[in-house]
């Protein structure tokens, strides 16, 4: 797939693991979806669709997980 340009409802954020690695957010009103894809330099490699009770369940996952890393940083736990 071939690079095409991030929509105006979105963030892309550089992973962390691998140069040249991006997750894109995509919000698409228009058909109820939000789109997450996985880009390597100008190559989309995979992409998926939700729904807005399935970004509300990954909202909630996401939170959880931050809470859980904060709880063990407070204990003195190295959490990367």
């Amino acid at each position: 797939m071939t690079v095409s340009p991030l929509p105006r409802r979105g963030i892309a954020l550089e992973g962390r693991d691998r140069p040249g690695r991006v997750l894109r957010v995509s919000s698409h009103p228009e058909t109820g979806r939000t789109i997450l894809s996985i880009w390597e330099d100008n190559t989309c490699r995979a992409t998926v669709r939700l729904s807005p009770a399935d970004v509300a369940e990954l909202i909630g996952a996401l939170a959880s997980s931050i809470a859980e890393a904060s709880q063990l940083k407070e204990f003195g736990n190295n959490v990367s």
